[in-house]
């Protein structure tokens, strides 16, 4: 019998999956800033010409009511998300992609529905 075919990896609709290139980039960044303890906070927010715009900034502490997400074992990175996003992002993974076009960090959200052409807004 023919081998069967490779199963994409699932993320739970409550977590968010940290790839092993977006850790990478992520630590790099924190080794720049000189900020080894940073996380990077990542959320929705409404606006942009979708409905809705993501939020990708650096975060210094977990507020109560976040989740927390780790990256790769071994990486030392993670990335917090406020209850409301989670909504939005729960099965999402985070990447770090580099091309022809440049590169930056992907959202891969199963949750969207669409997004503008530019790529700053998303709707659900």
């Amino acid at each position: 019998p023919a081998p069967a075919a490779p199963v994409a990896p699932t993320v739970s609709k409550r977590e968010v999956e940290v790839t092993a290139a977006a850790a990478e980039e992520i630590a790099k960044q924190k080794a720049k800033r000189g900020t080894p303890d940073a996380m990077i906070r990542i959320g929705v927010r409404g606006g942009g010409c979708t409905g809705f715009t993501y939020v990708f900034e650096w975060a210094e502490s977990v507020r109560p009511t976040d989740r927390q997400f780790f990256g790769p074992e071994g990486t030392n990175v993670s990335i917090v998300v406020d209850p409301k996003s989670l909504v939005y992002l729960g099965g999402m993974q985070l990447d770090f992609v580099k091309g022809m076009m440049g590169h930056g960090f992907k959202f891969n959200n199963p949750n969207a529905k669409g997004a503008c052409g530019c790529g700053e807004s998303v709707n659900f």
